[in-house]
């Protein structure tokens, strides 16, 4: 099965990208994996092929894509640590960026016109407003960033001189793992907050970090917009169909709309699994906004896009077992 069913996914063996491929295999596409293993697990990839390839090897890339001949490519590749983007900027400007550049060389050469990236809502930085529109300005106050507007940038300049078609996906929180088991978040380091949560509670981990306990929220930690992964997969699928049925560009917020506090995710966690999460308490990070919010009508009118996984029980009832802490109590799904 080759052609219009065969479906590039850099990124493939990550926590999102693997998911996507499951998600498309459920679908009936041929999902290729290009991955450089770098941070990626060779062992999620399991619907399709892996090609082991530095996706800055312009290339070997192309080679790849014109091997597979793919309708369309998913692009998730990227380093991804806000943190990490600070102390090594030339990191993410050569990955993020010089990936980028290449994947789009390659994609020219081989003819291959549709393209679904994988944003940010890190391009807007430091928002006035929230709920975060598609419109509100993007000012990215981090390397991480910058680089994931850079590509949104390169995206939009190659489809109007390369009739280049795209879907782009402004992520907010990803979270949770695979309801059916076979997949689940496993970063290194960790650094999100609900597998770090997890881990304190189970005792693999130590006590969790809360960064900031005087924001002006109701119980003073910050707000986060938690949406399930295999969601984001799903609104993948969504906006792939969109484009094959010769859809416009859009640029679209993947979020629930709904927020969660440190302290909820917390709460949850106790509740469900009867473990407390041992925290501590420290000093607000620079740059983290009180609440980060997304509004969610435009992913809903234009793809038909309806979280379905992403309330906290039911992030915390797929997640919680990876961690080895059982569900005890009410769960939602």
């Amino acid at each position: 099965m080759m052609g219009d069913k065969t479906i590039i996914i850099t990124g493939g063996a990550g926590f999102i990208g693997s998911h996507a491929c499951k998600c498309l295999a459920e679908a009936g596409y041929r999902p290729v994996t290009i991955d450089n293993l770098s941070t990626g697990h060779a062992d999620a990839v399991k619907w399709g092929p892996l090609e082991q390839i530095d996706l800055r090897d312009t290339e070997a890339t192309a080679a790849a894509l014109g091997r597979h001949k793919p309708s369309a490519v998913m692009h998730f590749a990227a380093c991804a640590y806000v943190g990490e983007s600070v102390i090594a900027p030339d990191l993410y400007y050569d990955n993020n960026v010089g990936g980028m550049i290449s994947l789009l060389a390659a994609m020219k050469a081989e003819g291959v016109k549709q393209l679904i990236f994988s944003s940010s809502c890190s391009t807007y930085g430091l928002p006035e407003i929230v709920p975060i529109r598609e419109t509100t300005p993007q000012h990215p106050i981090n390397p991480y960033g910058r680089t994931k507007l850079i590509g949104e940038m390169m995206v939009r300049d190659h489809a109007a001189a390369f009739d280049l078609r795209y879907v782009m996906l402004r992520y907010f929180n990803a979270a949770g793992s695979d309801p059916e088991g076979v997949l689940h978040e496993r970063h290194d380091p960790e650094t999100h907050l609900i597998p770090l949560a997890l881990m304190a509670a189970a005792g693999t981990g130590p006590q969790l970090r809360i960064f900031g306990t005087d924001y002006d929220t109701p119980d003073g930690t910050c707000i986060r917009d938690y949406i399930h992964v295999s969601d984001l997969a799903e609104a993948h699928r969504l906006a792939l169909a969109h484009l094959e049925k010769a859809g416009g560009n859009l640029v679209l917020n993947l979020g629930t709309g709904s927020g969660l506090s440190i302290r909820d995710v917390t709460e949850a966690i106790a509740r469900l699994t009867g473990r407390p999460v041992p925290c501590e308490n420290a000093p607000r990070r620079p740059g983290d906004p009180a609440a980060l919010l997304a509004a969610t009508d435009e992913a809903k009118r234009l793809l038909g896009f309806s979280p379905r996984y992403s309330t906290i029980d039911s992030i915390l009832r797929h997640a919680a077992p990876h961690f080895g802490l059982e569900i005890h109590h009410g769960i939602d799904a």
